[in-house]
Formats: C-alpha cells, sequence, structure tokens
C-alpha cells in the first residue's frame, strides 16, 4: 500500500526540476489532455483520478481494470493519454502497450507500476510507451509527465534512466542488437542523424532546434520523417535505437 498512499498525496510543487526538463507544448492536444487509467487496483485508479483530476488542463475521461478491456475503452472515449500499469491478472501491461501501440494512430502510453526490472522497462518502451513512472512518483511529476508524453516527448524515472544507460554501457563484444541498429542508422543523412542523436540523448524539440540552429517546426519535421524512414512510432524508439547503436 506505500505506492498508493504516495500516490495520494496532493498534487503540487512545479515538477521534476532537471529530469527531463519542462513540456515542450508543440504537439500537445489543443484542448485538455484527455486520459485513460487502466490499473487493476480501485484504490490506486481512484487516487490517480484525484491527481489527474486535479489539474485543470488534464480530464480523466475513462478507467480500465485489465488489459484486455483497453482496446474497447480507447476506442469509446479517445485519450489522448493512456496511464498504464503493467501487472494485470489476465492481459498486462506490456502486451496491451504492444497491442496499442500497433494500431493505427494509437494514443501515448505512459506505464506507471510499481516494478522496474530492466526487461520490463525495455519491453514497454520499444513497444511505443513514451514514457516509464514508478508509482511513487510524486503527484506533480505525474502530472508533468502526461503533459510531456502527450506533446510527444520522453518521460522516464531517474531510476529508469539509470537503468538504461548501464544496459547501454554494460554491452560487450559483438552484439547483434548494436549491428541491426547501426545498419538502420546508416539510411540516414548526416542531419537525420544529428536529430536522431539529440534524441537519444534526450534533448526536446526546443532544444535540438537550438543546438542545430532549426525552428522548432523543422525539428518536428525531421522526427517525422525519422519515425517513417526507421518505420517506428515514437521518439522514444528512436532513442532507444540510437543508445543501440552506441552513438549517445
Amino acid at each position: 500500500m506505500a505506492a498508493v498512499a504516495s500516490l495520494t498525496n496532493p498534487p503540487g510543487g512545479s515538477g521534476p526540476a532537471g529530469l527531463n526538463g519542462p513540456p515542450a507544448g508543440d504537439g500537445a492536444p489543443a484542448g485538455p489532455v484527455r486520459v485513460l487509467i487502466v490499473d487493476d487496483d480501485p484504490l490506486v485508479r481512484a487516487a490517480l483520478s484525484m491527481i489527474i483530476g486535479g489539474a485543470p488542463d488534464l480530464v480523466v475521461v475513462g478507467e480500465a481494470t485489465d488489459g484486455t478491456e483497453v482496446p474497447a475503452a480507447v476506442a469509446a472515449y479517445a485519450p489522448d493519454v493512456v496511464l498504464m500499469d503493467i501487472r494485470m491478472p489476465r492481459l498486462d501491461g506490456l502486451a496491451a502497450t504492444e497491442e496499442l501501440r500497433s494500431a493505427p494512430n494509437p494514443p501515448e502510453v505512459l506505464v506507471l507500476t510499481t516494478f522496474d526490472a530492466d526487461e520490463q522497462v525495455l519491453r514497454a518502451l520499444r513497444a511505443g510507451a513514451g514514457g516509464f513512472l514508478l508509482k511513487d512518483t510524486a503527484p506533480a511529476e505525474i502530472v508533468h509527465a502526461v503533459h510531456r508524453v502527450a506533446a510527444g516527448e520522453t518521460m522516464l524515472s531517474p531510476t529508469v534512466t539509470r537503468q538504461l544507460v548501464a544496459h547501454v554501457t554494460g554491452a560487450v563484444g559483438v552484439d547483434p542488437r548494436r549491428q541491426r541498429a547501426q545498419r538502420q542508422l546508416a539510411t540516414l543523412s548526416e542531419r537525420e542523424r544529428e536529430v536522431a542523436i539529440a534524441l537519444g540523448q534526450g534533448r526536446s524539440n526546443a532544444e535540438i532546434a537550438g543546438e542545430l540552429f532549426m525552428s522548432v517546426a523543422t525539428v518536428k519535421a525531421y522526427v517525422s520523417r525519422l519515425l517513417v524512414k526507421l518505420d517506428l512510432n515514437n521518439r522514444v524508439q528512436v532513442a532507444l535505437l540510437v543508445h543501440d547503436a552506441g552513438l549517445v
């Protein structure tokens, strides 16, 4: 119950300073961000509803109690962001994320769980989740994360970030995944490669624009081009590919 107790603290504060930066906002929905909560624990769902409902520009449009309910809930409620638990009785959140993100025009997914095993983190992000947070994350940071993911940005807890770094730096010898990633990135132009590496470094669109002397609109166009060219569905997957290739 420690995780639930943490989630029920009232929202407040200024968000996670220095974790992933402020929301870029340029890709966010025009109106309030519509959120679907997926968790088998009714107390957690209630706590998350309080946190999300307490933010003036977020709205909880529906809930689901298992991964099997996600497709119908998404069709019924048209959320911008799905807050997804991992451990559920019939279909877990990782499988539900893979199924959801493989469908046309899927909502963004923010995984929120008590478990942070390396294989779960990587599977969720490779499936297309836009972020991965632990349930002991402060309420204000959860709100901040929903905004970032809705805007197409990345949101990872510090624990998860350390795990990804350790995963990449711990690879030794001939790695087939690294070779595949390097082959994929070899198809990019020099400018596309620069943008891809910046994504791998966790840069926002605004930060990339400043570093590469582009407009934010041009950066967004390059990101869209990368997703098509690499056959990926969000910037987190581009970042993971860059990490796999050993470029950051």
